[in-house]
């Protein structure tokens, strides 16, 4: 017998006047069909531009009817947010098309995994009600300003919801629009993090309590190249204390191929002797896997 097609629904809103929206990708994952309905009740086919897990965002295209153009939102800078600022979340929750609630900033730059498993930072909480089906919508401040897209609540509480920044959701759009998906730099390794004794603390010169050590080198990257091994432990990146593998994620997602970062580095030299060194080396941002659609 045949499976029965699953259903889902989410929120989104409308970015450029040809027909470009915004809305979450876990949304949209997997879909074999999208159905884009507006704000008038119209229905309409949507393809995926691009969606990036690592951010849960993602972008669709549909056709403007006959050949209008569409309404499209405001957006702000949700840097400018601060913690008591009115805000209101727009979305169809549990099929309640074009529902409002109104909430407060409760707290600025939380960090929350994301679907892809990567760490979402800079994460906007509110209390404004946020129920399945609001995910993609748009969070307004009282400009009528997007500042943030809706993504998730916290089943165990209440009160609590959370949305991505939308000067993130700017950066990850425009990659999207440009590639079909985010291309992040790397450097050429995989790291875990470690503990750093009081004792190599001082060899060392840091006051963090961890750091990253290396675990695999790439072949022919850029820490290959520049004599990084396993083993080794990175403790700063560009002078900015590194005590987790997303902290050098962080760091460097932004950066263009060939940009140079300067990492400083302990290597054991001994059973109780830790010295330290300092390498410069380019960054390196992996070669598109598909093209924009």
């Amino acid at each position: 017998p045949q499976r029965e097609q699953a259903q889902g629904a989410g929120s989104g809103f409308i970015i450029a006047p040809d027909g470009y929206i915004i809305t979450n990708s876990h949304v949209v994952d997997g879909a074999r069909q999208i159905v884009v309905m507006l704000a008038d009740g119209q229905e309409l086919p949507g393809t995926v531009v691009g969606e990036d897990p690592e951010t849960d965002l993602a972008v669709v295209r549909i056709s403007s009817p006959n050949g209008k153009s569409l309404p499209t939102a405001a957006l702000g800078d949700s840097d400018a947010l601060q913690v008591g600022q009115l805000v209101v979340a727009i979305g169809s929750p549990i099929g309640l098309q074009s529902t409002v609630t109104a909430g407060i900033v409760s707290a600025l730059h939380r960090t929350l995994p994301g679907y892809g498993g990567r760490l979402i930072e800079d994460i906007v909480q509110t209390d404004a009600a946020v129920n399945p089906g609001n995910s993609g919508g748009p969070l307004v401040n009282s400009r009528g300003e997007v500042v943030g897209i809706n993504v998730a609540i916290v089943q165990a509480a209440q009160g609590l919801s959370f949305s991505i920044p939308i000067n993130t959701v700017k950066w990850v759009t425009s990659k999207l629009l440009q590639d079909g998906e985010v291309r992040r730099a790397v450097i050429g390794i995989a790291g875990q993090p470690i503990a750093l004794s009081p004792g190599v603390r001082r060899q060392i010169g840091t006051q963090k309590e961890s750091a990253v050590q290396v675990v695999q080198v790439a072949g022919g990257g850029p820490a290959q190249r520049a004599g990084l091994q396993p083993g080794d432990v990175i403790f700063l990146l560009d002078g900015k204390p590194i005590a987790s593998a997303d902290d050098i994620r962080h760091l460097l997602e932004r950066l263009g191929d060939g940009a140079k970062v300067t990492l400083k580095v302990a290597r054991a030299n001994g059973p109780n002797s830790v010295g330290t060194f300092e390498v410069s080396l380019p960054v390196m941002v992996p070669a598109p896997t598909r093209g924009r659609s």
